[in-house]
């Protein structure tokens, strides 16, 4: 499944989530998205993204680690039916929001959690997805100033 597709179904399936261990499965869930997109940006994506891409793809990791993982299985965890990238551009703006999303459906779990356990996972899920946002942002910085430095396609191609 292409990228956007799975980062919309995350961002809905996150706004859908009411229970604590809803959300917690759902912020698991994008997690794992972000590390399999920067995965597949560090081994496929514009040269340029590669550094930022590989801390994604860890960052991602590191935020799911705060959790156990749910028991899905593999055909349940959606980042293993990602099958391409599409434009990164795109993809990285919606990566991006579904970060956002993902952080401040942490914060209504930790502030609302019993137990200091949870809140402490919490706090680490939430700089985690902090970071994996800060990488998104710094790629997509990327890409502009690349944009920006490509001809423009009729001067490209010279004096008729």
């Amino acid at each position: 499944m292409e990228a956007m597709r799975l980062i919309e179904a995350s961002r809905h399936a996150l706004a859908r989530s009411q229970e604590p261990s809803d959300v917690v499965a759902e912020v698991w869930q994008s997690q794992a998205l972000a590390q399999a997109i920067g995965s597949r940006l560090a081994i496929a994506g514009p040269p340029e993204l590669r550094g930022e891409a590989l801390g994604l793809s860890e960052g991602g990791g590191r935020g799911r680690g705060a959790f156990v993982a749910p028991g899905l299985g593999m055909e349940g965890i959606r980042a293993s039916r990602l099958t391409g990238i599409g434009r990164p551009h795109e993809v990285l703006r919606g990566l991006d929001e579904l970060l956002g999303d993902v952080g401040i459906a942490l914060v209504g779990v930790a502030m609302g959690a019993d137990d200091e356990g949870v809140y402490w996972q919490c706090m680490e899920a939430i700089d985690a997805a902090d970071e994996s946002r800060d990488r998104v942002l710094e790629m997509l910085r990327r890409l502009a100033v690349r944009e920006q430095s490509l001809p423009e396609p009729d001067s490209a191609a010279g004096p008729p």
